[in-house]
Protein backbone atom coordinates (compact mmCIF):
# COMPACT_ATOMS: atom_id res chain seq x y z
CA UNK A 1 0.00 0.00 0.00
CA UNK A 2 2.90 2.28 0.75
CA UNK A 3 4.65 1.39 -2.21
CA UNK A 4 1.39 1.79 -4.86
CA UNK A 5 0.99 5.25 -2.53
CA UNK A 6 4.38 6.58 -3.09
CA UNK A 7 3.95 5.69 -6.85
CA UNK A 8 0.58 7.84 -7.35
CA UNK A 9 2.06 10.48 -5.66
CA UNK A 10 5.30 10.46 -8.29
CA UNK A 11 3.03 10.24 -11.02
CA UNK A 12 0.56 13.10 -9.89
CA UNK A 13 3.70 15.51 -9.25
CA UNK A 14 5.48 14.70 -12.74
CA UNK A 15 1.61 15.35 -14.28
CA UNK A 16 2.01 18.38 -12.31
CA UNK A 17 5.09 20.00 -13.49
CA UNK A 18 4.00 19.07 -17.16
CA UNK A 19 1.12 20.96 -16.83
CA UNK A 20 3.37 24.11 -15.08
CA UNK A 21 5.80 23.74 -18.01
CA UNK A 22 3.93 23.43 -20.55
CA UNK A 23 1.27 25.91 -19.62
CA UNK A 24 2.44 28.50 -17.46
CA UNK A 25 0.32 31.00 -16.80
CA UNK A 26 1.61 34.41 -15.48
CA UNK A 27 -0.97 36.13 -13.39
CA UNK A 28 -0.29 39.94 -13.07
CA UNK A 29 -0.71 41.81 -9.63
CA UNK A 30 -3.54 43.94 -9.76
CA UNK A 31 -2.30 47.64 -9.76
CA UNK A 32 -4.11 49.29 -7.54
CA UNK A 33 -3.98 52.90 -5.92
CA UNK A 34 -3.81 52.65 -2.60
CA UNK A 35 -4.89 54.96 0.00
CA UNK A 36 -4.81 57.65 -2.62
CA UNK A 37 -7.76 58.30 -5.17
CA UNK A 38 -6.30 59.08 -9.24
CA UNK A 39 -10.03 59.61 -10.56
CA UNK A 40 -9.07 63.49 -10.66
CA UNK A 41 -5.55 64.37 -11.72
CA UNK A 42 -4.00 67.85 -12.09
CA UNK A 43 -0.30 68.24 -12.58
CA UNK A 44 1.18 71.92 -11.51
CA UNK A 45 4.55 73.02 -12.67
CA UNK A 46 6.85 74.35 -15.12
CA UNK A 47 8.02 73.29 -18.70
CA UNK A 48 9.01 70.12 -17.31
CA UNK A 49 5.79 69.45 -16.66
CA UNK A 50 4.35 70.53 -19.95
CA UNK A 51 7.05 68.38 -21.77
CA UNK A 52 9.24 71.27 -23.26
CA UNK A 53 12.19 69.77 -24.82
CA UNK A 54 14.91 70.49 -27.53
CA UNK A 55 14.07 74.02 -26.83
CA UNK A 56 10.64 74.39 -27.65
CA UNK A 57 7.03 72.63 -26.61
CA UNK A 58 5.85 70.85 -29.20
CA UNK A 59 3.02 68.07 -29.42
CA UNK A 60 5.16 64.56 -29.49
CA UNK A 61 6.44 66.56 -26.29
CA UNK A 62 3.80 66.88 -24.61
CA UNK A 63 2.55 63.47 -25.17
CA UNK A 64 6.40 61.97 -23.65
CA UNK A 65 6.19 64.65 -20.50
CA UNK A 66 6.42 62.71 -16.78
CA UNK A 67 2.98 63.96 -15.97
CA UNK A 68 1.37 62.49 -18.76
CA UNK A 69 3.34 58.97 -18.52
CA UNK A 70 2.43 58.95 -14.43
CA UNK A 71 -1.08 60.11 -15.59
CA UNK A 72 -1.50 56.79 -18.02
CA UNK A 73 -0.03 54.38 -15.22
CA UNK A 74 -3.10 56.25 -12.66
CA UNK A 75 -5.20 54.99 -15.00
CA UNK A 76 -4.42 51.80 -14.78
CA UNK A 77 -5.43 52.34 -11.15
CA UNK A 78 -8.98 54.24 -11.41
CA UNK A 79 -7.73 56.95 -13.24
CA UNK A 80 -9.57 59.13 -15.39
CA UNK A 81 -8.62 61.33 -18.91
CA UNK A 82 -6.46 63.40 -18.50
CA UNK A 83 -6.44 66.74 -20.77
CA UNK A 84 -3.67 68.76 -22.21
CA UNK A 85 -3.26 71.91 -24.36
CA UNK A 86 -1.84 70.23 -26.91
CA UNK A 87 0.23 72.98 -29.33
CA UNK A 88 -0.65 72.57 -32.82
CA UNK A 89 2.35 71.03 -34.81
CA UNK A 90 5.58 69.17 -33.95
CA UNK A 91 7.89 71.72 -35.06
CA UNK A 92 7.75 73.69 -31.65
CA UNK A 93 6.92 77.35 -31.52
CA UNK A 94 4.89 79.86 -31.22
CA UNK A 95 2.98 83.00 -32.76
CA UNK A 96 1.44 86.11 -31.57
CA UNK A 97 -0.61 87.93 -33.93
CA UNK A 98 1.16 85.81 -37.28
CA UNK A 99 4.58 87.04 -36.02
CA UNK A 100 7.04 84.45 -34.43
CA UNK A 101 7.34 84.75 -30.66
CA UNK A 102 9.44 81.33 -29.87
CA UNK A 103 11.53 79.27 -31.84
CA UNK A 104 11.36 75.78 -33.52
CA UNK A 105 12.77 72.73 -32.04
CA UNK A 106 16.37 71.93 -32.56
CA UNK A 107 17.24 68.14 -33.86
CA UNK A 108 20.35 66.32 -34.28
CA UNK A 109 22.31 66.73 -37.84
CA UNK A 110 24.78 64.49 -37.13
CA UNK A 111 27.31 67.28 -36.45
CA UNK A 112 25.44 69.37 -33.64
CA UNK A 113 21.90 70.66 -32.78
CA UNK A 114 20.03 72.67 -35.22
CA UNK A 115 16.23 73.68 -35.82
CA UNK A 116 13.96 71.89 -37.41
CA UNK A 117 12.75 72.99 -40.76
CA UNK A 118 9.69 74.69 -40.26
CA UNK A 119 7.37 77.64 -39.32
CA UNK A 120 5.12 77.55 -35.77
CA UNK A 121 1.58 77.64 -36.31
CA UNK A 122 0.76 77.24 -32.72
CA UNK A 123 -1.25 80.72 -32.31
CA UNK A 124 -1.23 82.10 -28.79
CA UNK A 125 -4.60 84.42 -29.49
CA UNK A 126 -6.12 81.10 -30.76
CA UNK A 127 -7.87 80.14 -27.19
CA UNK A 128 -8.63 76.10 -26.66
CA UNK A 129 -11.25 75.09 -24.32
CA UNK A 130 -10.16 74.19 -21.19
CA UNK A 131 -9.99 73.63 -18.23
CA UNK A 132 -6.80 71.31 -18.77
CA UNK A 133 -5.19 68.47 -16.41
CA UNK A 134 -1.80 69.12 -17.16
CA UNK A 135 -1.22 73.13 -16.12
CA UNK A 136 2.57 73.14 -16.94
CA UNK A 137 3.62 76.15 -17.75
CA UNK A 138 7.10 76.77 -19.33
CA UNK A 139 8.63 79.86 -17.78
CA UNK A 140 6.94 79.80 -14.41
CA UNK A 141 8.06 80.60 -11.28
CA UNK A 142 6.77 79.57 -8.23
CA UNK A 143 5.14 82.84 -7.55
CA UNK A 144 3.69 82.65 -11.38
CA UNK A 145 1.19 79.92 -10.33
CA UNK A 146 -0.83 82.29 -8.14
CA UNK A 147 -0.66 86.00 -10.27
CA UNK A 148 -3.94 86.73 -11.58
CA UNK A 149 -3.37 87.86 -15.43
CA UNK A 150 -0.29 85.50 -15.57
CA UNK A 151 -2.68 83.85 -19.11
CA UNK A 152 -4.36 87.49 -20.59
CA UNK A 153 -3.42 87.38 -24.16
CA UNK A 154 -3.74 91.02 -24.00
CA UNK A 155 -0.58 91.01 -21.68
CA UNK A 156 1.86 88.44 -23.81
CA UNK A 157 3.34 91.52 -26.03
CA UNK A 158 4.06 93.41 -22.89
CA UNK A 159 5.75 90.31 -21.06
CA UNK A 160 3.19 91.07 -18.58
CA UNK A 161 1.41 87.49 -19.14
CA UNK A 162 2.90 83.83 -20.12
CA UNK A 163 2.03 82.99 -23.88
CA UNK A 164 1.84 79.22 -23.66
CA UNK A 165 -0.77 79.59 -20.31
CA UNK A 166 -2.60 82.89 -22.23
CA UNK A 167 -3.42 79.82 -24.91
CA UNK A 168 -5.28 77.61 -22.44
CA UNK A 169 -6.25 79.97 -19.14
CA UNK A 170 -9.87 79.70 -18.32
CA UNK A 171 -10.24 82.91 -18.22
CA UNK A 172 -7.91 86.43 -19.06
CA UNK A 173 -7.85 86.88 -15.00
CA UNK A 174 -7.22 83.66 -13.82
CA UNK A 175 -4.08 82.16 -12.22
CA UNK A 176 -2.90 78.69 -12.71
CA UNK A 177 -4.13 77.58 -9.40
CA UNK A 178 -7.58 78.66 -9.55
CA UNK A 179 -7.50 76.91 -13.23
CA UNK A 180 -6.38 73.49 -11.26
CA UNK A 181 -9.25 74.14 -8.01
CA UNK A 182 -11.95 74.54 -10.43
CA UNK A 183 -11.28 70.76 -11.73
CA UNK A 184 -11.74 69.54 -7.81
CA UNK A 185 -8.48 66.89 -7.89
CA UNK A 186 -8.48 63.90 -5.68
CA UNK A 187 -4.86 63.90 -6.44
CA UNK A 188 -1.90 66.26 -7.64
CA UNK A 189 1.57 66.35 -8.55
CA UNK A 190 3.86 70.00 -8.07
CA UNK A 191 7.42 70.15 -9.46
CA UNK A 192 7.62 73.79 -9.28
CA UNK A 193 10.77 76.46 -8.30
CA UNK A 194 13.27 75.34 -10.83
CA UNK A 195 12.77 78.84 -12.65
CA UNK A 196 13.15 80.74 -9.48
CA UNK A 197 16.90 80.66 -10.09
CA UNK A 198 17.31 79.22 -13.62
CA UNK A 199 16.71 82.15 -15.33
CA UNK A 200 19.59 84.11 -13.29
CA UNK A 201 21.81 80.87 -14.05
CA UNK A 202 21.10 80.83 -17.79
CA UNK A 203 22.08 84.22 -18.14
CA UNK A 204 25.32 84.04 -16.56
CA UNK A 205 24.01 85.59 -13.32
CA UNK A 206 22.96 88.88 -15.44
CA UNK A 207 19.79 89.02 -13.45
CA UNK A 208 17.78 90.99 -15.88
CA UNK A 209 15.22 90.26 -17.97
CA UNK A 210 16.96 89.49 -21.17
CA UNK A 211 14.46 87.18 -23.15
CA UNK A 212 11.48 89.83 -22.89
CA UNK A 213 9.32 87.07 -22.22
CA UNK A 214 8.73 88.31 -18.37
CA UNK A 215 8.15 92.15 -17.28
CA UNK A 216 10.98 92.52 -14.75
CA UNK A 217 8.88 95.33 -12.80
CA UNK A 218 6.15 92.72 -12.64
CA UNK A 219 7.66 89.27 -12.30
CA UNK A 220 11.32 89.93 -11.27
CA UNK A 221 12.66 89.24 -14.56
CA UNK A 222 16.27 87.04 -13.78
CA UNK A 223 16.64 87.80 -10.73
CA UNK A 224 16.63 85.13 -8.22
CA UNK A 225 12.98 84.79 -6.18
CA UNK A 226 13.40 85.63 -2.24
CA UNK A 227 13.38 82.20 -0.51
CA UNK A 228 10.94 84.03 2.42
CA UNK A 229 8.44 84.70 -1.11
CA UNK A 230 9.27 81.34 -1.92
CA UNK A 231 8.59 79.56 1.01
CA UNK A 232 5.35 81.71 1.20
CA UNK A 233 3.62 80.85 -2.09
CA UNK A 234 4.50 77.41 -1.90
CA UNK A 235 2.77 77.11 1.49
CA UNK A 236 -0.22 78.63 -0.33
CA UNK A 237 -0.17 76.07 -2.86
CA UNK A 238 -0.19 73.30 -0.95
CA UNK A 239 -2.57 74.57 1.53
CA UNK A 240 -4.60 75.00 -1.35
CA UNK A 241 -4.33 72.08 -3.31
CA UNK A 242 -4.96 69.97 0.17
CA UNK A 243 -8.09 72.14 1.42
CA UNK A 244 -10.56 69.18 0.26
CA UNK A 245 -8.65 66.45 0.95
CA UNK A 246 -6.58 65.60 -2.35
CA UNK A 247 -3.46 63.70 -1.73
CA UNK A 248 -0.28 64.51 -3.76
CA UNK A 249 3.75 64.43 -4.83
CA UNK A 250 5.92 67.13 -4.68
CA UNK A 251 9.64 67.21 -5.83
CA UNK A 252 12.37 69.70 -4.81
CA UNK A 253 15.24 71.28 -6.98
CA UNK A 254 18.59 69.91 -8.16
CA UNK A 255 21.58 71.88 -8.38
CA UNK A 256 22.02 73.69 -11.69
CA UNK A 257 25.77 72.28 -11.74
CA UNK A 258 24.25 69.02 -12.65
CA UNK A 259 22.72 70.36 -15.98
CA UNK A 260 24.76 69.85 -19.00
CA UNK A 261 23.64 73.60 -20.19
CA UNK A 262 26.71 74.33 -17.31
CA UNK A 263 28.60 71.13 -17.72
CA UNK A 264 29.18 71.00 -21.77
CA UNK A 265 31.61 73.54 -22.37
CA UNK A 266 35.31 73.52 -20.56
CA UNK A 267 36.74 76.50 -18.68
CA UNK A 268 39.64 75.78 -20.68
CA UNK A 269 38.89 75.16 -24.32
CA UNK A 270 41.42 77.39 -25.44
CA UNK A 271 44.31 75.92 -27.71
CA UNK A 272 47.53 78.31 -28.15
CA UNK A 273 50.98 78.04 -29.62
CA UNK A 274 53.81 78.91 -27.74
CA UNK A 275 54.44 81.64 -29.76
CA UNK A 276 50.41 82.96 -29.92
CA UNK A 277 50.59 82.80 -26.20
CA UNK A 278 53.42 84.80 -26.01
CA UNK A 279 51.83 87.80 -27.90
CA UNK A 280 48.38 87.40 -25.79
CA UNK A 281 50.82 87.96 -22.39
CA UNK A 282 52.55 90.86 -23.95
CA UNK A 283 48.91 92.64 -24.93
CA UNK A 284 47.86 91.92 -21.12
CA UNK A 285 51.02 93.02 -19.47
CA UNK A 286 49.77 96.48 -19.15
CA UNK A 287 46.81 94.73 -17.59
CA UNK A 288 48.77 92.56 -15.07
CA UNK A 289 51.29 95.85 -14.25
CA UNK A 290 48.19 97.83 -13.24
CA UNK A 291 47.07 94.64 -10.70
CA UNK A 292 50.79 94.78 -9.23
CA UNK A 293 50.47 98.33 -8.68
CA UNK A 294 46.91 98.67 -7.25
CA UNK A 295 48.78 95.70 -4.80
CA UNK A 296 51.74 97.74 -3.91
CA UNK A 297 49.36 100.61 -3.10
CA UNK A 298 46.69 98.53 -1.08
CA UNK A 299 43.76 98.84 -3.29
CA UNK A 300 43.97 95.15 -3.41
CA UNK A 301 45.27 92.04 -1.59
CA UNK A 302 48.25 90.38 -3.11
CA UNK A 303 46.03 87.05 -3.57
CA UNK A 304 43.57 89.04 -5.60
CA UNK A 305 46.68 90.35 -7.81
CA UNK A 306 47.16 87.12 -8.52
CA UNK A 307 43.83 85.85 -8.88
CA UNK A 308 43.09 88.61 -11.63
CA UNK A 309 46.29 87.89 -13.69
CA UNK A 310 46.49 86.76 -16.99
CA UNK A 311 48.60 84.35 -18.41
CA UNK A 312 48.76 82.26 -21.10
CA UNK A 313 50.57 79.19 -22.00
CA UNK A 314 51.22 76.75 -24.77
CA UNK A 315 48.43 74.12 -24.10
CA UNK A 316 45.23 74.25 -23.17
CA UNK A 317 44.12 77.73 -21.61
CA UNK A 318 41.21 79.01 -19.47
CA UNK A 319 38.83 81.73 -21.15
CA UNK A 320 39.15 85.12 -19.83
CA UNK A 321 35.81 86.68 -18.43
CA UNK A 322 34.95 90.03 -16.72
CA UNK A 323 33.73 89.18 -13.17
CA UNK A 324 32.16 91.69 -11.33
CA UNK A 325 32.57 90.41 -8.10
CA UNK A 326 36.67 91.56 -8.18
CA UNK A 327 37.61 94.77 -6.50
CA UNK A 328 36.59 97.62 -8.44
CA UNK A 329 39.46 99.61 -9.94
CA UNK A 330 37.95 101.33 -12.64
CA UNK A 331 38.44 104.69 -11.09
CA UNK A 332 42.21 103.33 -11.01
CA UNK A 333 41.53 102.52 -15.17
CA UNK A 334 41.88 98.55 -13.82
CA UNK A 335 39.17 96.14 -15.52
CA UNK A 336 37.70 93.65 -13.54
CA UNK A 337 39.13 90.57 -16.07
CA UNK A 338 40.60 87.23 -14.60
CA UNK A 339 40.69 83.76 -16.35
CA UNK A 340 37.97 81.06 -15.33
CA UNK A 341 38.69 78.33 -13.06
CA UNK A 342 37.11 74.72 -13.10
CA UNK A 343 34.74 76.40 -10.63
CA UNK A 344 33.35 78.61 -12.97
CA UNK A 345 30.24 77.08 -15.59
CA UNK A 346 30.48 78.26 -19.09
CA UNK A 347 26.99 78.62 -20.47
CA UNK A 348 26.30 75.96 -23.19
CA UNK A 349 25.64 78.71 -25.48
CA UNK A 350 29.23 79.59 -25.10
CA UNK A 351 30.11 77.04 -26.87
CA UNK A 352 29.44 78.99 -30.61
CA UNK A 353 30.70 82.22 -29.04
CA UNK A 354 34.47 81.45 -27.50
CA UNK A 355 36.49 82.15 -30.32
CA UNK A 356 34.95 84.22 -32.80
CA UNK A 357 36.04 87.03 -33.91
CA UNK A 358 34.85 90.60 -32.79
CA UNK A 359 33.93 92.22 -35.99
CA UNK A 360 36.32 89.76 -38.25
CA UNK A 361 39.63 91.65 -36.38
CA UNK A 362 41.90 88.61 -35.69
CA UNK A 363 43.12 90.31 -32.88
CA UNK A 364 40.09 90.22 -31.29
CA UNK A 365 38.79 87.17 -30.50
CA UNK A 366 36.11 86.87 -27.66
CA UNK A 367 37.41 84.94 -24.43
CA UNK A 368 41.15 85.03 -25.08
CA UNK A 369 42.05 88.85 -26.03
CA UNK A 370 38.35 89.87 -25.51
CA UNK A 371 37.12 88.79 -22.00
CA UNK A 372 33.75 86.92 -22.43
CA UNK A 373 31.08 88.84 -20.93
CA UNK A 374 29.13 88.15 -17.75
CA UNK A 375 26.06 86.56 -19.41
CA UNK A 376 28.79 83.96 -21.25
CA UNK A 377 29.80 81.99 -18.01
CA UNK A 378 28.45 81.58 -14.46
CA UNK A 379 30.81 82.20 -11.87
CA UNK A 380 31.97 80.80 -8.61
CA UNK A 381 30.40 83.44 -6.56
CA UNK A 382 27.07 82.91 -8.82
CA UNK A 383 26.99 78.91 -7.91
CA UNK A 384 26.84 79.45 -4.56
CA UNK A 385 23.68 82.26 -5.21
CA UNK A 386 22.11 80.14 -6.84
CA UNK A 387 22.66 76.64 -4.25
CA UNK A 388 21.93 79.11 -1.12
CA UNK A 389 18.64 79.79 -2.91
CA UNK A 390 18.23 76.25 -4.09
CA UNK A 391 18.86 74.45 -0.41
CA UNK A 392 16.22 77.25 0.64
CA UNK A 393 13.48 76.28 -1.70
CA UNK A 394 14.60 72.52 -0.67
CA UNK A 395 14.30 72.80 2.85
CA UNK A 396 10.80 74.58 2.31
CA UNK A 397 9.72 71.58 -0.06
CA UNK A 398 10.54 68.78 2.53
CA UNK A 399 9.10 70.21 5.62
CA UNK A 400 5.92 71.15 3.78
CA UNK A 401 5.72 67.46 1.67
CA UNK A 402 6.08 66.34 5.60
CA UNK A 403 3.41 68.73 7.50
CA UNK A 404 1.37 67.58 4.98
CA UNK A 405 2.01 64.15 4.34
CA UNK A 406 2.66 64.18 0.25
CA UNK A 407 4.69 61.90 -1.50
CA UNK A 408 8.13 63.38 -1.86
CA UNK A 409 10.39 62.83 -5.04
CA UNK A 410 14.27 63.77 -4.78
CA UNK A 411 15.38 64.76 -7.55
CA UNK A 412 18.32 66.57 -6.60
CA UNK A 413 19.96 63.29 -6.12
CA UNK A 414 18.56 61.81 -8.89
CA UNK A 415 20.33 64.79 -11.35
CA UNK A 416 23.66 64.43 -9.07
CA UNK A 417 23.58 60.34 -9.58
CA UNK A 418 23.08 61.26 -13.44
CA UNK A 419 25.83 63.77 -13.19
CA UNK A 420 28.32 61.75 -11.28
CA UNK A 421 27.67 58.28 -12.89
CA UNK A 422 24.75 57.51 -14.13
CA UNK A 423 21.68 55.88 -13.51
CA UNK A 424 21.28 51.92 -14.91
CA UNK A 425 17.34 51.07 -15.57
CA UNK A 426 16.53 48.71 -17.90
CA UNK A 427 19.82 48.05 -18.96
CA UNK A 428 20.72 51.76 -20.06
CA UNK A 429 22.61 54.16 -18.35
CA UNK A 430 21.87 57.20 -18.12
CA UNK A 431 24.31 60.39 -17.62
CA UNK A 432 23.80 64.22 -17.96
CA UNK A 433 27.05 63.84 -21.32
CA UNK A 434 25.49 66.65 -23.65
CA UNK A 435 23.74 64.58 -26.63
CA UNK A 436 25.11 61.04 -25.59
CA UNK A 437 24.31 60.92 -22.25
CA UNK A 438 20.48 59.92 -23.09
CA UNK A 439 19.07 62.02 -20.47
CA UNK A 440 18.73 65.47 -21.48
CA UNK A 441 17.75 67.14 -24.45
CA UNK A 442 19.43 69.13 -27.16
CA UNK A 443 18.82 72.22 -25.37
CA UNK A 444 21.47 71.22 -22.10
CA UNK A 445 18.39 72.03 -20.04
CA UNK A 446 15.23 69.56 -20.54
CA UNK A 447 15.48 65.75 -20.44
CA UNK A 448 14.82 63.81 -23.35
CA UNK A 449 11.77 61.09 -23.66
CA UNK A 450 14.07 58.68 -22.06
CA UNK A 451 15.06 60.92 -19.31
CA UNK A 452 10.93 61.88 -18.52
CA UNK A 453 10.50 57.98 -18.29
CA UNK A 454 13.37 57.94 -15.72
CA UNK A 455 11.61 60.66 -13.90
CA UNK A 456 7.92 59.73 -14.18
CA UNK A 457 9.28 56.70 -12.52
CA UNK A 458 10.61 58.05 -9.78
CA UNK A 459 7.20 59.71 -8.93
CA UNK A 460 5.69 56.72 -9.92
CA UNK A 461 7.93 54.68 -6.92
CA UNK A 462 7.46 57.77 -4.41
CA UNK A 463 3.77 57.42 -5.07
CA UNK A 464 3.70 53.62 -4.17
CA UNK A 465 5.96 54.56 -1.25
CA UNK A 466 3.61 57.02 0.20
CA UNK A 467 0.09 55.44 -0.23
CA UNK A 468 0.44 51.70 -0.87
CA UNK A 469 -0.41 52.20 -4.52
CA UNK A 470 0.95 49.25 -6.91
CA UNK A 471 1.64 51.82 -9.90
CA UNK A 472 4.39 50.42 -12.33
CA UNK A 473 7.14 51.27 -13.59
CA UNK A 474 7.49 52.33 -17.48
CA UNK A 475 9.97 50.38 -19.80
CA UNK A 476 12.71 52.86 -20.69
CA UNK A 477 13.57 50.81 -24.12
CA UNK A 478 10.12 52.11 -25.35
CA UNK A 479 10.98 55.74 -25.48
CA UNK A 480 14.08 56.93 -27.39
CA UNK A 481 16.75 59.32 -26.56
CA UNK A 482 16.32 62.08 -29.15
CA UNK A 483 13.39 63.06 -31.53
CA UNK A 484 14.16 62.80 -34.92
CA UNK A 485 14.06 66.09 -37.48
CA UNK A 486 10.55 64.80 -38.70
CA UNK A 487 8.39 63.61 -36.41
CA UNK A 488 5.64 61.31 -37.73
Amino acid sequence: MIKNFKWLLLVSLSFVACNNDDNTTVVEEPVSSGTASFTKYVALGDSFAAGYSDGALFKKGQEGSYVNIVAQQFATAGGGDFKIPFTSDNFGGLLLGGNVIAGVRLYFNGAGPAPVSGTPTTEVSTKITGPFNNLGIPGAKSYHLVAPGYGNVAGVASGKANPYFARFATSSGTTVLADALVQAPTFFSLWIGGNDVLGYATSGGVGVNQTGNLDPATYGGNDITDPNVFASVYSSLVTNLTANGAKGVVANLPYVNTLPYFTTVPYNPVPLTAEVAAQLNAGYAAYNGGLQYAAANGLITAAEATKRTVKFVAGSNAVVVVDSYLTNLAAYGIPSYRQATAEDLPVLTSRTFIGTLVNGNPAAVNGVSVPLADQWILTKDEIAEVKVATDAYNVTIKAIADAKGLAFVDTKVIMTQLSSGGIVSNSFTLTSAYVTGGAFSLDGIHPSPRGYALIANAFTAAINAKYSSTLKPVDLSQYSILYPAIIQ
